[in-house]
């Protein structure tokens, strides 16, 4: 019978094998090779292949089950047309067999397997949802043979104590998220990327990280002269001041600077009207995370909190915008002292004051301070030397040259940080 068949329609009908092989090929290389969010986001779009192709990759083992059923078949066909092709151009014998053998191969590998894959894997998109189109029916009309080769598949997972993963079951942790948000910068306009990337350090920071040191909040004490307390109001840098009487120790309450103006418009104020539109301080622990602390603020409608430790002692004060900055970035201060935290030189070196957060020296100076212990450079100065340090001492802490330039009243006021030099974590006196 199949001496009757032309050999030109045998070239034309290996032609055709090795092309559908090739499509099965190319076809289970994109859909395995699919952007599975992307995929999420064109279903979402109401994109009619996007929703064929996420309907067959819900069930992986039934298209792996076409694909491969049409593929073995055609390649088996193929090997069938090639042997026979080869007899009739050569006639029997042991090496005709074994060219029309490794004939195949090449032509399986070459036009039914690597090229179509490597498409497949270059534009899974462009190749994937098309496909989805041909996959759907095929898998229709050859459920029957799909089910049942399955069940001999899922009986040897089963021996295997194999067990296939849940549909949905893909799960990103916050480093792959992470690791997504970076590599996908092309995509990413570059201030949604650091918010990003800002939203993930927020995991691991607490109250402690970006509070305002006590000896720094700035506050009105009711002990003090009325017109010195107006004065001090009047000419305050944030709109919400902690009021106290004699020190931190005693705090009375929080005083919205808008609201002493407008009660000040009908008559001036005295200690007893300030009392009477204050708002009650509000305290949070040290170490509260800060992610649960933005949302107690929302929650309780709050903008300022007072962090205290277990003693019940006043360690720092805390905003929101203080909360908001760490994820979008610094706002215009209203404090004209906070630009006066460091400076940089002509020749690329950063002068600190010894209060200056090292959160702020890692974020506006390009340092690599590390954030576990001391969360100022005085502190990390301090730790690193075990002792009040001279004018002029020079050290490396974290890699970075760090010289002394002013200490006072047993803190270290003000130093010099040069580019790095040295591993991060190596720390020693010059």
């Amino acid at each position: 019978m199949s001496d009757q068949i032309p050999l030109t329609w045998l070239f034309a009908a290996l032609a055709v094998m090795l092309l559908i092989a090739g499509f099965f090929s190319i076809a289970e290389t994109s859909m395995m090779a699919l952007n599975r969010a992307r995929l999420k986001h064109l279903v979402r779009e109401g994109r009619r292949s996007a929703r064929l192709t996420q309907d067959l990759l819900d069930k992986t083992d039934r298209l792996l089950g076409v694909i491969l059923l049409g593929n073995n078949l055609v390649n088996a066909a193929s090997a069938v047309l090639v042997a026979e092709m080869s007899v009739r151009l050569f006639g029997q014998g042991e090496y005709v067999l074994m060219i029309a053998t490794a004939a195949v191969t090449f032509f399986i590998l070459v036009f039914s397997e690597i090229t179509p894959k490597v498409i497949g894997a270059t534009y899974p998109e462009a190749i994937a949802l098309p496909s989805a189109y041909v996959l759907t029916p095929l898998l229709r009309i050859a459920y029957p043979v799909v089910w049942f080769v399955n069940l001999f598949v899922q009986a040897l997972l089963r021996l295997l104590f194999i067990k296939p993963r849940a549909d949905g079951g893909e799960h990103l942790s916050m480093e792959e998220l992470r690791t997504l948000v970076l590599e996908g910068g092309k995509y990413i306009p570059k201030k949604h990327q650091s918010i990003f990337l800002n939203l993930f350090e927020l995991e691991d920071m607490t109250v402690d990280d970006t509070m305002t040191p006590r000896g720094q909040i700035e506050g009105i004490d009711l002990e003090d002269d009325i017109d010195d307390i107006r004065t001090a109001i009047s000419t305050a840098h944030h709109t919400r001041l902690v009021v106290y009487e004699g020190g931190l120790d005693k705090v009375v309450g929080i005083l919205h600077v808008r609201k002493f103006l407008n009660a000040s418009r009908r008559e001036p104020l005295d200690k007893d009207g300030i009392r009477a539109i204050l708002r009650d301080p509000y305290y949070l622990p040290e170490g509260t995370p800060l992610l649960l602390q933005l949302t107690n603020f929302q929650e309780q409608l709050r903008h300022v909190g007072l962090v205290v430790d277990e003693y019940g002692e006043i360690l720092g004060l805390v905003t929101l915008q203080d909360i908001l900055e760490e994820i979008v970035g610094e706002f215009t201060s209203q404090n004209p002292m906070t630009g006066n935290l460091l400076r940089r030189e002509p020749d690329g070196a950063v002068i600190a004051e010894g209060t200056c957060p090292l959160r702020v020296l890692n974020r506006k100076g390009g340092f690599h301070f590390p954030l576990e212990g001391p969360k100022t450079i005085n502190g990390l100065v301090l730790e690193a030397l075990e002792e009040i340090p001279e004018p002029g001492t020079a050290l490396i802490v974290a890699g970075h040259p760090v010289e002394v330039l002013q200490v006072h009243d047993r803190m270290v006021k003000v130093v010099r940080i040069r580019a790095r030099k040295a591993p991060v974590g190596e720390a020693k006196a010059a």
